[in-house]
């Protein structure tokens, strides 16, 4: 008798299943070890101290803006790297995933560098409007930002990749300019996983700790 296609054989499904449950044990385990290592009554204490909600508050506040710009710096960088050929578009993609290799201390003494009391950016910004990035939430902003716009930037590209240019080319025909196209037919199409990628964005934000606690330190965060 023939086995349907898409049907994984019983062994293959069992081996899997058992490396899969370690992968998950692998992942789940410590977190939980973490919390049944805290009393109750320490969770109360934290909850209840007012600079460890408002540090929760910032953290929470930063990473929710952190997702939006890296949306709104994302999406059409990620557009351009799937729609348009270009010299060069293999540099681009790599520095885009730049961030994901680079230690989170070096990423914070390279944006101090460049935004601190003496950088290329902050100097200049801060003695232009007053706005300066170290010790402050726009800093903390910043460092979620470099750490989590490869995640809205490559999810955009793979969605857009995806869904090809046949529907905008059909659109166009039918008399829609591009930004229309782009607003009416791209966007309704693949927002899901923009949407992912802004969420994966945010998620990685909140997590970061190396590059903020070096450029917006102690009690920012």
């Amino acid at each position: 008798m023939a086995r349907r296609i898409g049907t994984a054989p019983r062994t293959l499904t069992v081996v899997f299943t058992a490396i899969g449950g370690v992968a998950l044990l692998f992942i789940v385990l410590p977190l939980v070890q973490l919390y049944a290592l805290q009393s109750p009554s320490a969770l109360v204490h934290a909850a209840n101290d007012g600079s460890v909600r408002a540090s929760i508050a910032l953290s929470i506040e930063a990473a929710l803006a952190t997702a939006l710009l890296a949306g709104a710096a994302g999406v059409p960088l990620g557009y351009l790297l799937a729609r348009r050929t270009f010299r060069g578009r293999s540099l681009v993609e790599g520095i885009v995933d730049v961030p994901l290799a680079v230690p989170h201390t070096v990423v914070g003494i390279a944006l101090l560098l460049v935004f601190g009391r003496t950088g290329i950016i902050g100097a200049p910004v801060v003695a232009w409007t007053g706005l300066r990035f170290w010790g402050t939430a726009a800093g903390v902003i910043v460092a979620m930002l470099y750490v989590s716009l490869p995640y809205a930037v490559d999810t955009s590209r793979q969605a857009f990749a995806a869904l090809g240019s046949e529907l905008e080319l059909v659109s166009r025909t039918l008399g829609a300019g591009p930004w229309r196209t782009f607003a009416r037919v791209t966007l309704p199409l693949c927002w899901r996983s923009i949407a992912a990628g802004m969420t994966m964005s945010g998620a990685r934000a909140l997590s970061e700790f190396g590059a903020i606690v070096i450029l917006a330190y102690y009690p920012m965060t």
